[in-house]
């Protein structure tokens, strides 16, 4: 499994699994209970969604399609 996104956003986080739930691409989410009790008072953690390494180019061209692009950090790491 490979990160695909870290965020603290809900609304971010919400419509990533949305859309890898449409493009029926496979995906975990990770940290929800540590970002749930830890969140407000250690703003750090974050919840992660891993998707299967078969699929991360898929996954990735569909957050870029989606303009979150930014959110993530590979955009940084791979170019345009």
């Amino acid at each position: 499994m490979e990160e695909l996104i870290k965020t603290n956003n809900p609304v971010t986080l919400s419509f990533v699994e949305a859309l890898l739930r449409d493009a029926g691409i496979p995906f975990q989410s990770l940290d929800h209970n540590m970002s749930t009790l830890y969140g407000n008072t250690l703003n750090h953690i974050a919840r992660r969604i891993l998707v299967d390494g078969d699929f991360l180019v898929q996954a990735r061209q569909l957050l870029r399609d989606a303009g979150l692009e930014k959110e993530a950090d590979w955009s940084l790491e791979e170019p345009s």
